[in-house]
């Protein structure tokens, strides 16, 4: 490969990282944002699982409304339009005081999000070299743990101090340069040369045709799988952690330290991806992600408590860059776009359920240990899906 390309490869990266970057730290501080409103606002555990809910039901409509999109008018003007959603979003809920004028923005929000990263991995993997591919999506998947590691700075420092408005003021600066990078992005070479664009309805019904039905079938469970117990349990681990009898800034503080570990989780699978397959590392991390949880949902001391947190961390982010990287490999480039969103805006529903299961378990007096082993139980049919209807594409050349 030329070094011009490899720059090329690295610019592509970084651009795309970094909004990607941006929106993991606005889901990031979301979990502590909730545990700090909870205290302000005085919320039931039932509305707290809403802040978290309504997030994952606007990037269930962005998913879907944007993948669509992508395939119809590009990758590029997507990225843009939902960056800027989600920045416009995240700024102006810093200045709302009510509890319904936040969950609509955080409506928006999710919009803006659940439709950048799903087209975010398809323009990078129509973009790079078919045996970097893999690990390279995988990295741009990495940029998440950096931004869920800022958000655990950015709440640490600065939401106890002054408050989360303030942090949430601090997360929207930066996504603005990514937005100003974005614009001078080139769109995806594959998808500009597709000379006949369906219509979305077709597009739709293509991912649903013979051909593709057990791609699809295996996506939509393995996604909802995911996507349902990361929610479930991520949102709630600050939250779980005060359960548990730690102070707002101690629990905050042992977050942090869990979070620590998703770079070598996504490091690892990186690796793995290329050397020996998409789906050793799907099915071996998740796994991996099925036993922390129950370890987790079982650890009676501290030590057990930060061990299984950060095994659960590095598995858990580790199959999520695998995730990325397998989903638009499955369909050809005319309809890439649509079935790599729709089968994320299925996951989505997990994404709802999750947060919301968690407080009425709670409130039933049902223990964080058979919580956790239901999203135990969760990972493992995601695991499965993979193992017995996914099919191998490292190496392969997409269409």
């Amino acid at each position: 490969m030329s070094k011009g390309r490899s720059i090329s490869n690295k610019k592509l990266l970084s651009i795309a990282g970094l909004g990607w970057m941006f929106d993991a730290m606005d889901v990031g501080m979301l979990s502590f944002i909730i545990a700090a409103l909870q205290k302000e606002w005085n919320l039931s555990v039932q509305e707290m699982g809403w802040i978290g809910s309504i997030n994952s039901i606007g990037m269930a409509v962005g998913a879907f409304v944007f993948g669509l999109l992508s395939d119809r008018i590009g990758r590029k003007h997507v990225f843009i339009i939902t960056l800027l959603l989600f920045s416009l979003g995240s700024g102006a809920s810093a200045f709302t005081n009510t509890l319904s004028i936040f969950l609509i923005l955080r409506f928006l929000i999710g919009m803006g999000l659940g439709g950048e990263l799903p087209v975010a991995s398809t323009l990078v993997s129509e973009n790079v070299p078919t045996e970097k591919r893999g690990r390279i999506v995988v990295l741009l998947e990495s940029f998440w743990a950096f931004g869920w590691l800022l958000a655990a700075v950015i709440s640490y420092f600065i939401i106890p101090q002054f408050g989360w408005k303030i942090a949430l003021l601090i997360s929207v600066i930066p996504a603005f340069y990514a937005l100003y990078l974005r614009l001078h992005l080139p769109d995806s070479k594959r998808f500009t040369k597709v000379k006949q664009k369906n219509s979305m309805l077709k597009n739709v019904a293509s991912v649903w045709s013979r051909k593709f039905t057990r791609k699809t079938l295996m996506l939509w469970i393995l996604w909802f799988c995911v996507v349902f117990s990361y929610y479930g349990m991520f949102l709630w681990l600050p939250s779980v952690m005060v359960m548990k009898g730690f102070s707002m800034i101690k629990s905050f503080e042992y977050v942090l330290i869990m979070t620590l570990a998703q770079l070598p989780g996504y490091f690892t699978a990186a690796w793995f991806i290329e050397k020996i397959g998409r789906k050793f590392v799907l099915v071996v991390y998740l796994i991996g992600t099925a036993v922390s949880a129950f370890l987790f949902g079982n650890a009676d001391t501290l030590f057990m408590l930060i061990l299984t947190g950060i095994l659960l961390s590095f598995f858990n982010l580790g199959a999520w860059g695998a995730l990325y990287a397998y989903t638009p490999e499955q369909y050809p480039t005319s309809i890439r776009g649509t079935g790599t969103g729709m089968a994320t805006s299925f996951g989505r529903i997990g994404g709802i359920l999750g947060p919301l299961l968690v407080p009425y378990l709670i409130a039933q007096n049902i223990s964080i240990t058979i919580i956790f082993t239901i999203f135990c139980i969760s990972i493992l049919i995601g695991a499965a899906s993979v193992l017995f209807l996914g099919i191998e594409t490292k190496n392969t050349e997409i269409e």
